[in-house]
Protein backbone atom coordinates (compact mmCIF):
# COMPACT_ATOMS: atom_id res chain seq x y z
CA UNK A 1 0.00 0.00 0.00
CA UNK A 2 1.33 3.30 -0.70
CA UNK A 3 1.87 5.56 1.91
CA UNK A 4 1.48 9.50 2.02
CA UNK A 5 4.74 11.17 1.18
CA UNK A 6 6.14 13.27 3.95
CA UNK A 7 9.11 16.20 4.21
CA UNK A 8 12.11 14.69 2.47
CA UNK A 9 10.32 11.12 0.93
CA UNK A 10 11.58 10.61 -2.58
CA UNK A 11 9.09 7.95 -4.14
CA UNK A 12 10.29 6.60 -7.59
CA UNK A 13 8.06 7.16 -10.40
CA UNK A 14 7.20 10.96 -8.58
CA UNK A 15 8.08 14.28 -8.86
CA UNK A 16 7.40 17.07 -6.64
CA UNK A 17 4.11 19.70 -7.66
CA UNK A 18 5.34 22.47 -9.12
CA UNK A 19 2.68 24.93 -7.39
CA UNK A 20 3.22 28.66 -6.76
CA UNK A 21 -0.10 30.29 -4.39
CA UNK A 22 -1.00 33.76 -5.51
CA UNK A 23 -2.09 36.46 -3.92
CA UNK A 24 -6.30 36.45 -3.38
CA UNK A 25 -6.30 39.48 -5.48
CA UNK A 26 -4.54 38.23 -8.33
CA UNK A 27 -6.52 34.95 -8.33
CA UNK A 28 -9.28 37.01 -8.65
CA UNK A 29 -7.98 39.42 -11.17
CA UNK A 30 -7.11 36.56 -13.16
CA UNK A 31 -10.26 34.67 -13.26
CA UNK A 32 -12.13 37.46 -13.94
CA UNK A 33 -9.90 38.65 -16.88
CA UNK A 34 -10.28 35.01 -18.37
CA UNK A 35 -13.90 34.60 -17.89
CA UNK A 36 -14.29 38.22 -19.31
CA UNK A 37 -12.23 36.41 -22.13
CA UNK A 38 -14.01 33.32 -22.41
CA UNK A 39 -17.70 35.48 -22.36
CA UNK A 40 -17.09 36.60 -25.90
CA UNK A 41 -16.82 32.81 -27.29
CA UNK A 42 -18.57 32.18 -30.11
CA UNK A 43 -18.79 29.25 -32.87
CA UNK A 44 -18.37 31.08 -36.13
CA UNK A 45 -19.36 29.15 -39.45
CA UNK A 46 -17.95 32.20 -41.15
CA UNK A 47 -14.11 31.88 -41.84
CA UNK A 48 -11.65 34.14 -43.72
CA UNK A 49 -9.44 31.83 -45.98
CA UNK A 50 -6.39 34.25 -44.35
CA UNK A 51 -3.49 32.32 -43.47
CA UNK A 52 -3.07 31.06 -39.80
CA UNK A 53 0.44 30.19 -39.34
CA UNK A 54 0.93 26.06 -37.93
CA UNK A 55 2.86 27.13 -34.65
CA UNK A 56 -0.20 28.26 -33.97
CA UNK A 57 -2.12 25.41 -34.17
CA UNK A 58 0.52 23.17 -32.90
CA UNK A 59 0.31 25.59 -29.48
CA UNK A 60 -3.59 24.47 -29.45
CA UNK A 61 -2.78 20.91 -29.74
CA UNK A 62 0.08 20.97 -26.93
CA UNK A 63 -2.44 22.37 -24.95
CA UNK A 64 -5.09 20.25 -24.99
CA UNK A 65 -3.09 17.46 -24.49
CA UNK A 66 -2.24 19.06 -21.36
CA UNK A 67 -6.00 17.93 -20.52
CA UNK A 68 -6.41 15.10 -17.77
CA UNK A 69 -7.32 11.77 -18.54
CA UNK A 70 -8.14 8.20 -17.63
CA UNK A 71 -5.23 6.26 -16.41
CA UNK A 72 -2.88 9.23 -17.98
CA UNK A 73 -3.88 7.10 -21.29
CA UNK A 74 -3.54 10.27 -23.27
CA UNK A 75 -5.98 8.93 -25.77
CA UNK A 76 -6.40 11.35 -28.50
CA UNK A 77 -4.86 12.28 -31.85
CA UNK A 78 -5.68 15.69 -33.21
CA UNK A 79 -4.93 15.81 -37.42
CA UNK A 80 -4.07 19.31 -38.59
CA UNK A 81 -5.03 19.30 -42.31
CA UNK A 82 -4.55 22.47 -44.38
CA UNK A 83 -3.92 20.77 -47.56
CA UNK A 84 -6.94 22.50 -50.06
CA UNK A 85 -7.62 19.01 -52.02
CA UNK A 86 -7.81 16.84 -48.96
CA UNK A 87 -9.73 19.84 -47.11
CA UNK A 88 -12.18 19.79 -50.21
CA UNK A 89 -12.19 15.60 -49.77
CA UNK A 90 -13.41 16.22 -46.08
CA UNK A 91 -15.94 18.50 -47.05
CA UNK A 92 -17.94 16.44 -49.76
CA UNK A 93 -17.67 13.21 -47.86
CA UNK A 94 -19.46 15.31 -44.90
CA UNK A 95 -21.81 17.32 -46.67
CA UNK A 96 -23.04 14.03 -48.38
CA UNK A 97 -23.71 12.49 -44.63
CA UNK A 98 -25.17 16.14 -43.86
CA UNK A 99 -27.26 15.84 -46.51
CA UNK A 100 -28.77 12.14 -45.84
CA UNK A 101 -29.01 12.93 -42.19
CA UNK A 102 -31.35 16.52 -42.93
CA UNK A 103 -33.41 14.68 -45.16
CA UNK A 104 -33.55 11.24 -43.62
CA UNK A 105 -32.20 10.96 -40.58
CA UNK A 106 -32.44 13.78 -38.35
CA UNK A 107 -35.23 13.26 -35.23
CA UNK A 108 -37.70 15.31 -35.17
CA UNK A 109 -36.75 17.03 -31.32
CA UNK A 110 -33.02 17.36 -32.93
CA UNK A 111 -34.29 19.45 -35.49
CA UNK A 112 -36.24 21.43 -33.49
CA UNK A 113 -33.33 22.68 -31.67
CA UNK A 114 -31.48 23.18 -35.12
CA UNK A 115 -33.44 25.37 -36.65
CA UNK A 116 -32.57 28.39 -34.67
CA UNK A 117 -29.30 28.32 -35.66
CA UNK A 118 -29.49 27.99 -38.88
CA UNK A 119 -27.73 24.44 -39.82
CA UNK A 120 -28.10 22.67 -42.82
CA UNK A 121 -26.09 19.80 -44.74
CA UNK A 122 -23.78 22.89 -46.76
CA UNK A 123 -20.36 22.93 -44.75
CA UNK A 124 -18.40 25.63 -46.03
CA UNK A 125 -16.03 25.93 -43.04
CA UNK A 126 -14.24 23.05 -44.02
CA UNK A 127 -12.97 24.47 -47.07
CA UNK A 128 -12.95 28.55 -46.19
CA UNK A 129 -10.64 27.79 -42.84
CA UNK A 130 -6.93 27.75 -43.05
CA UNK A 131 -6.91 24.77 -40.96
CA UNK A 132 -9.28 21.73 -40.02
CA UNK A 133 -8.16 19.88 -37.15
CA UNK A 134 -9.81 16.38 -36.27
CA UNK A 135 -9.62 14.73 -33.14
CA UNK A 136 -9.81 10.88 -32.45
CA UNK A 137 -10.63 9.16 -29.58
CA UNK A 138 -8.89 5.87 -29.35
CA UNK A 139 -10.64 3.37 -27.75
CA UNK A 140 -7.88 1.18 -27.65
CA UNK A 141 -4.33 1.26 -26.47
CA UNK A 142 -1.32 -0.76 -27.25
CA UNK A 143 0.15 -2.85 -24.28
CA UNK A 144 3.35 -3.47 -24.34
CA UNK A 145 3.48 -7.04 -25.38
CA UNK A 146 2.11 -5.71 -28.18
CA UNK A 147 -1.90 -7.05 -27.68
CA UNK A 148 -4.36 -4.51 -27.78
CA UNK A 149 -6.42 -3.09 -24.81
CA UNK A 150 -9.46 -1.38 -23.48
CA UNK A 151 -9.03 2.68 -22.27
CA UNK A 152 -10.67 4.48 -19.97
CA UNK A 153 -13.18 7.43 -19.84
CA UNK A 154 -11.90 8.04 -23.40
CA UNK A 155 -15.27 9.82 -23.53
CA UNK A 156 -14.77 11.88 -20.72
CA UNK A 157 -11.18 12.74 -21.13
CA UNK A 158 -11.05 13.81 -24.57
CA UNK A 159 -14.20 16.18 -23.99
CA UNK A 160 -11.59 17.71 -21.78
CA UNK A 161 -8.89 17.83 -23.89
CA UNK A 162 -11.87 19.57 -26.29
CA UNK A 163 -12.34 22.20 -24.16
CA UNK A 164 -9.04 22.97 -23.64
CA UNK A 165 -8.67 23.38 -27.55
CA UNK A 166 -11.90 25.28 -27.96
CA UNK A 167 -10.17 27.86 -25.00
CA UNK A 168 -6.87 27.85 -26.39
CA UNK A 169 -7.81 28.81 -29.82
CA UNK A 170 -9.70 32.01 -28.51
CA UNK A 171 -7.44 33.07 -26.53
CA UNK A 172 -4.73 33.56 -29.17
CA UNK A 173 -7.31 35.56 -30.97
CA UNK A 174 -8.72 32.67 -33.36
CA UNK A 175 -12.45 31.44 -34.09
CA UNK A 176 -13.16 27.44 -34.41
CA UNK A 177 -16.34 25.56 -34.99
CA UNK A 178 -17.40 21.84 -33.17
CA UNK A 179 -18.61 19.76 -36.30
CA UNK A 180 -19.74 16.83 -35.63
CA UNK A 181 -20.55 14.65 -39.11
CA UNK A 182 -23.00 12.18 -38.85
CA UNK A 183 -21.77 9.60 -39.20
CA UNK A 184 -18.29 10.56 -39.10
CA UNK A 185 -16.52 6.96 -39.96
CA UNK A 186 -14.99 8.67 -43.82
CA UNK A 187 -12.52 10.40 -41.65
CA UNK A 188 -10.68 7.46 -40.46
CA UNK A 189 -10.79 6.59 -44.32
CA UNK A 190 -10.11 9.88 -45.60
CA UNK A 191 -7.21 10.48 -42.71
CA UNK A 192 -6.07 6.80 -42.89
CA UNK A 193 -6.69 6.42 -39.06
CA UNK A 194 -6.53 2.44 -37.29
CA UNK A 195 -9.59 1.12 -36.41
CA UNK A 196 -9.52 1.89 -32.73
CA UNK A 197 -9.32 5.58 -33.13
CA UNK A 198 -12.84 7.40 -33.81
CA UNK A 199 -13.54 10.71 -35.05
CA UNK A 200 -15.05 12.81 -32.48
CA UNK A 201 -14.73 16.37 -33.33
CA UNK A 202 -14.24 18.57 -36.67
CA UNK A 203 -12.69 21.50 -35.73
CA UNK A 204 -12.05 24.48 -38.52
CA UNK A 205 -9.33 27.37 -36.99
CA UNK A 206 -8.83 30.25 -38.57
CA UNK A 207 -10.21 33.89 -38.74
CA UNK A 208 -13.96 34.82 -38.82
CA UNK A 209 -15.03 36.00 -42.28
CA UNK A 210 -15.78 40.17 -42.40
CA UNK A 211 -19.74 39.32 -42.59
CA UNK A 212 -19.64 36.59 -39.81
CA UNK A 213 -23.07 36.09 -37.88
CA UNK A 214 -23.92 34.28 -35.14
CA UNK A 215 -27.14 33.48 -33.40
CA UNK A 216 -28.00 36.03 -30.69
CA UNK A 217 -28.24 33.43 -27.95
CA UNK A 218 -28.46 33.97 -24.51
CA UNK A 219 -26.43 31.75 -21.99
CA UNK A 220 -27.68 30.34 -18.69
CA UNK A 221 -27.43 32.56 -15.64
CA UNK A 222 -24.86 31.52 -12.42
CA UNK A 223 -28.17 30.65 -10.40
CA UNK A 224 -29.26 28.48 -13.73
CA UNK A 225 -26.45 26.26 -13.87
CA UNK A 226 -25.04 25.52 -10.35
CA UNK A 227 -25.71 25.02 -7.25
CA UNK A 228 -23.65 25.72 -4.15
CA UNK A 229 -23.63 23.96 -0.65
CA UNK A 230 -21.73 25.93 2.19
Amino acid sequence: MRSHMGEGDDEPGFIRLEFHELPQGEMLSRARSFYEKMKKRRTSRHFSNRQVPRELIELAIRTAGTAPSGAHLQPWTFVAVSDPDLKSRIRHAAEAEEKKFYEDRIPEEWAEVLEPLGTDHIKEHITDAPWVVVMFRHSKRSRSNGEMAPTYYSQESCGIAAGLFISAVHNMGLSTLTHTPSPMGFLREILNRPDHEHAMLLLPVGFPSEEARVPDLVRKDLDEMSKFYE
